[in-house]
């Protein structure tokens, strides 16, 4: 809170003490040193203010009279802070400390220490992981999409308190960190153990691309981060000069990121159009288009359950505008976005402030994109995309296509 606010709202419980002390409840204003003058309807939305901030003020203080032990002032007003936006009930909407806040910028910039996963509050209240990020110790350890973290070095945490995991997650390079994960087999058991894995420096590398058979271009997007975009064209750009007829997008295991570099690479691809809107609570509409230019190759987009986001608004738009073919399985489903808040003393707030919907009007939420054709990986294949072709059966029909479509 600023000094400003912190002095105003100071001086609206002094003033309303007074008003309430010399029993003005019943008047129609209230005179200050004959000259300001506050209406009844004010006067009332002033009480309503200072009867909420007095029981604040009130529990705040006799904790720091009473408690047993000592009472760290920043931790409580931290607290606070925090319990406000968990009471909101949305996994999505969080407040978040300064160390928090400096390491959420930190992997969006694309660079952090850690062990290189996803994840996100469960239904379920377990800490759930969204996707591992290709080519990080999570991935190399075998984490999977849809896995449940229970514990963390032995300690056992819930979706609740999934910032103070994440922090232990991250840590030193070169340390380690003992993660408990409960996984669903096919039978709908669960399977509890163990991975140990060793932290490093997580620099995204968020687009890859090859050419395979020739003449058929595929890329392969992990985040949408700050240099995403601008990767992404690089490779495209590459990928045309080599004179590529057809091009595969993969987006499995994509957890989403930022929105305004999801919209440049649509633009890419999908021609004039709509590319999302989005929806505030009063209904304001908010719409992200495109331009006429754009690659003309046939298009297929690889998506799975670790698809989620900003992978889905590409995926959808994709869909919607008919420009290419979607194949994999059916998306994470998350259809909600969020604004982040810096705040002035360093710490932030991220919070849902609308739903998006794709170009047709559908939104996934809970729900997630289905595939124009599905395709299941085989029972026990963790590496997907080029370097293990023989066994990724979605690339296999993704190339299948491709070629039925290259005139």
């Amino acid at each position: 809170m600023s000094k400003r606010k912190f002095i105003t709202i100071l001086v609206i419980v002094v003033l309303l003490t007074n008003v309430i002390t010399f029993g003005l409840t019943n008047l129609l204003s209230v005179t200050f040193n004959n000259k300001a003058y506050i209406p009844k309807a004010e006067y009332n939305k002033l009480k309503s203010v200072y009867e909420q901030f007095s029981k604040v003020l009130y529990v705040e203080n006799y904790v720091k009279e009473n408690y047993l032990r000592d009472v760290d002032n920043k931790k409580l007003i931290d607290g606070q802070l925090k319990g406000m936006l968990q009471s909101l009930e949305d996994p999505y909407s969080n407040y978040m400390t300064e160390e928090e806040f400096a390491s959420l910028l930190q992997q969006t910039s694309g660079t952090y220490a850690g062990i290189g996963i996803v994840v996100t509050p469960g239904e379920d209240n377990l800490i759930t992981v969204v996707s591992p990020i290709e080519g990080t110790p999570g991935e190399r350890a075998g984490i999977k999409s849809g896995d449940k973290i229970i514990r963390v070095d032995g300690k056992e945490f819930l979706a609740e308190n999934m910032d103070e995991a994440v922090k232990i997650m991250k840590g030193e390079p070169k340390t380690k960190v003992t993660l408990t994960i409960m996984r669903h087999d096919k039978n709908g058991n669960n399977d509890i153990f163990d991975l140990e894995i060793t932290r490093e420096i997580i620099r995204l590398i968020t687009v890859k691309s090859s050419i395979i058979d020739d003449n058929i271009g595929y890329i392969k997007i992990t985040s949408f981060d700050d240099l995403t975009y601008k990767d992404f064209k690089t490779e495209l750009d590459k990928l045309g000069r080599k004179k590529i007829k057809g091009l595969i997008i993969d987006l499995r295991n994509n957890p989403g990121g930022l929105l305004d570099r999801c919209a440049q690479i649509t633009d890419e691809l999908i021609g004039e159009g709509d590319i999302v809107y989005t929806e505030t609570k009063s209904g304001q509409r908010e719409y992200i288009k495109s331009n006429k230019s754009m690659v003309d190759y046939p298009l297929v987009i690889l998506i799975n359950g670790g698809s989620a986001s900003a992978s889905e608004i590409l995926a959808g738009a994709i869909k919607d505008h008919g420009r290419g073919l979607l194949i994999g399985t059916t998306t994470f489903g998350k259809g909600v976005v969020q604004r982040i808040i810096d705040l002035t003393d360093g710490t932030g707030l991220k919070l849902t402030i609308s739903e998006y919907f794709t170009p047709n009007g559908t939104n996934i939420h809970g729900v997630g994109i289905e595939p124009d054709i599905v395709v299941e990986l085989p029972e026990g294949v963790d590496e997907i995309g080029v370097d293990n072709l023989k066994e990724d059966t979605q690339l296999q029909r993704a190339i299948e296509e491709i070629k039925s479509k290259i005139k």
